[in-house]
């Protein structure tokens, strides 16, 4: 396949007048085929498959509905908007049923599915989190942090859990904890109310990310900087939910500036009640409603997550919240590719990797074509 007459996002995030050559669905620099498919993308921009690194369903199913039919559905919805890879996050819920939707998830992994964006990994939010920060979760399944649980998870996962959440300030040994997991698997700070010090103290005992920054945390203070302020000194990667609705543009645009380029990674945190009418819908045994692009917990009224999904993230993150798009891009594809370590199979339009492209209309940022592997998807 060759794509001809588009500007190409490059390794050095910005944009060139080049050709994009996929060969057995694998990005390479010289055609081999006789007869070789030709993709005129004449005002277009050409963009890497997009990776989310956190969200849960879409589509009236959660990936934490435990069956093959859910990531099917889900994966499906995923790809049809440009997310050619996923790292689904988890909910927080017993260690039994856990485990079972990271085995399922793992069998998906395993299988071709030329239809669906590709599974890359898991993001599990709880179960290590505080009840104050609960957020949307279901705290009768939050429980202190355990190694050996985590060791579970990843066992159960086949080796693709990535991420791990805990809220520092209710577990006395997280330094131990973190300790004994970070060689496996990537510890997040998330659903916390942690102050600045203690922050610190996990990021320096080895925890390296930080889940939907400003969200289900304690807020930043001039006096008491709290998890934003020590995720900025300590360096750490940072999630962000652009739907509009989560994270002020204001707050979005100093988050680009506090932790620079190199650590912003977009997120949708979406929902299964995302692509569906509005109504009330189940998360992880709570009820929560929706209403346009709102979503809350009916009784308690948390925000509860987005109705969104990653590329319509990026795109409001350039159109109405002043990111400019090569930053936006990287958000959503290089830099979550390489947080989940995948950075060399994709994430990125170069030779070697999969030959995942988003064609979109430079005129208005709109989708206009998904291919993924050499395959056009829509």
């Amino acid at each position: 396949m060759r794509i001809k007459n588009a500007l190409v996002y490059g390794t050095d995030r910005r944009f060139h007048e080049k050709d994009i050559i996929i060969s057995d669905g694998i990005f390479t620099e010289e055609a081999t085929a006789d007869n070789e498919d030709v993709i005129d993308a004449s005002g277009c921009y050409a963009l890497p498959g997009l990776v989310d690194i956190h969200f849960h369903g879409a589509m009236g199913f959660d990936v934490c509905d435990g069956t093959m039919e859910a990531y099917e559905i889900v994966a499906g919805y995923e790809l049809a908007h440009g997310i050619t890879s996923i790292c689904p996050a988890t909910l927080t819920l017993p260690e039994e049923v856990l485990c079972k939707v990271l085995a399922v998830g793992a069998a998906f992994a395993r299988e071709d599915h030329p239809d669906r964006a590709r599974l890359v990994g898991f993001n599990m939010e709880g179960p290590f989190i505080s009840h104050v920060k609960k957020g949307a979760q279901n705290e009768e399944y939050i429980r202190p942090c355990d190694a050996k649980m985590a060791e579970r998870f990843y066992s159960a996962s086949e080796g693709l859990l990535r991420i791990i959440g805990l809220a520092p300030e209710i577990n006395p040994d997280f330094a131990e904890y973190i300790g004994a997991v970070k060689n496996f698997v990537k510890v997040s700070l998330a659903h916390t109310d942690a102050d600045y010090d203690t922050a610190m103290e996990a990021f320096n005992a080895g925890a390296s990310h930080v889940v939907h920054l400003y969200n289900a945390m304690r807020g930043l203070h001039h006096r008491e900087p709290g998890l934003v302020g020590a995720a900025a000194d300590a360096g750490a990667t940072c999630e962000l939910i652009c739907d509009g609705i989560h994270v002020h543009p204001a707050a979005v645009r100093a988050a680009y500036e506090m932790m620079g380029e190199e650590r912003i990674i977009l997120i949708s945190d979406s929902l299964r009640c995302t692509g569906m009418e509005d109504g009330i819908y189940d998360l992880g045994g709570q009820a929560v409603t929706k209403k346009g692009p709102y979503c809350n917990l009916l009784e308690e009224g948390n925000v509860a997550g987005s109705v969104s999904n990653l590329f319509d993230c990026m795109r409001t993150a350039v159109l109405t919240m002043g990111i400019p798009l090569e930053r936006a891009v990287a958000s959503a594809t290089i830099l979550p590719a390489r947080c989940t370590n995948q950075q060399d199979r994709i994430g990125s339009i170069a030779p070697g990797l999969y030959g995942d492209v988003v064609l979109v209309k430079r005129s208005d940022l709109t989708l206009h074509q998904v291919i993924k592997g050499g395959r056009v998807i829509r």
